[in-house]
């Protein structure tokens, strides 16, 4: 069993926020396992990567003894969620709400350990407290606080309709924290006002206020806007293990980090272990490969994970690579690493370094069929690879010592 201190630690790795410190430090102390809840509207029927990043802290939670509360917003999947909208979101019939709802217990115990996870619907507590209990709940808040949310301060200011059902959801997201009596709610940056009102109703009924901890929002494969279905930028963690494979694989090497630092189960130091392999000249391609195996075994199984990867290197090479590959062998001559302006040279897949460096910049040089951004890249000693230049010329070259 952790420590307080070595608990705080753990709890506070991969953390964006956390509100207040000093009172999960209380809790901890008490030596009680906590009731840590996280709240997901079943606006659609399949979960994606981006969920899983507060899933993986619910699952966190649970080896550190904690009791968590998986909740399905049953009710609040009927108001609409409106954080980040600038317009009215368009709430979802009961039987959408529960047809979507159907898939997520099968995605979640893909993570989460069954036994010690409490599935609840808010419809349980909401249907109960009917019309008079809605408005003495709405009675616990003013306009004025929920004005100084971002977006609805943003649709107000500029004129745009926030229609009065909107202000409900903040209401509901935290009563749900008052009837389960949480002590400690996870979700979204974009969720913090929402975590806030749940501490305050918490104080209205004569509770312990909750906890509150952000997740860093993970970006789509785009590297720009929030995974979302809608955007089409997602990974389902559902999808079949060389669609997922190919597509964290299509990850730029910068945006690979963020993946591994808010999705693997890896440690710091292994983490830590693969950010010093890279920076001593080695492919990041290897690093994602592993990541990519990691992700995959996880929702499907290590026999699905290394077929993926057979599949991918297969599909690459029928794609990409002709059959008369010339071979080059290069010696780095006791350096750390071997440039790859100079290699591209060396390996007469460009006339010169700076050329080799302009086509870098301009997006024209792949390792392994993965794209370099990178013109400071040291390839290490005793690699081989297949080096590509615009769209025709190839080289598989190895560097020796």
């Amino acid at each position: 069993m952790a420590t307080a201190a070595e608990a705080l630690a753990q709890i506070k790795q991969g953390v964006h926020e956390l509100l207040l410190e000093s009172e999960l430090v209380t809790k901890l102390a008490r030596g009680k396992p906590l009731r840590v809840k996280a709240g997901f509207d079943p606006t659609a029927p399949d979960l994606h990567l981006g969920h899983t990043v507060l899933i993986n802290k619910l699952r966190h939670f649970q080896l550190l003894g904690h009791q968590v509360i998986f909740l399905i917003g049953d009710f609040t999947g009927m108001i609409g969620d409106p954080t980040g909208k600038n317009v009215t979101r368009q709430p979802l019939t009961r039987e959408q709400v529960l047809e979507n709802a159907k898939t997520y217990q099968a995605q979640i115990f893909k993570i989460l350990d069954p036994e010690k996870t409490e599935i609840r619907f808010n419809a349980e507590w909401m249907n109960e407290l009917g019309t008079v209990g809605m408005i003495q709940l709405a009675a616990k808040y003013n306009v004025a606080r929920m004005l100084e949310r971002d977006d609805f301060h943003k649709r107000y200011t500029t004129g745009q309709s926030i229609a009065i059902h909107e202000f409900l959801y903040p209401l509901v997201q935290g009563y749900d924290s008052v009837a389960l009596k949480s002590d400690i709610e996870l979700g979204g940056t974009d969720q913090k006002f929402n975590l806030l009102v749940g501490r305050e109703l918490q104080k209205h009924y004569g509770q312990e206020p909750q906890v509150v901890l952000t997740m860093p929002i993970l970006e789509g494969l785009d590297g720009v806007q929030k995974m979302s279905k809608s955007l089409g930028n997602y990974i389902g963690i559902h999808e079949a293990p060389s669609e997922m494979f190919g597509k964290l694989m299509s990850v730029s090497d910068d945006l690979m980090w963020r993946y591994i630092e808010l999705l693997s189960f890896k440690t710091l130091a292994e983490i830590n272990a693969w950010k010093t392999q890279v920076a001593q000249g080695g492919n990041p391609r290897d690093v994602k490969v592993e990541f990519a195996q990691e992700i995959v075994a996880r929702f499907h199984n290590t026999q699905a994970a290394e077929q993926a990867y057979v599949d991918f290197v297969a599909r690459f090479k029928q794609k990409e690579i002709p059959d008369d590959l010339p071979e080059i062998t290069l010696h780095l001559d006791g350096k750390a690493g071997y440039p790859i302006a100079n290699l591209l040279k060396e390996a007469g897949l460009t006339p010169s370094t700076s050329d080799a460096l302009r086509m870098i910049q301009q997006g024209a040089v792949k390792i392994d069929g993965e794209k370099i951004s990178d013109k400071t890249l040291q390839i290490a000693v005793n690699t081989q690879h297949v080096y590509q230049v615009g769209k025709r010329n190839f080289a598989k070259v190895s560097i020796v010592a």
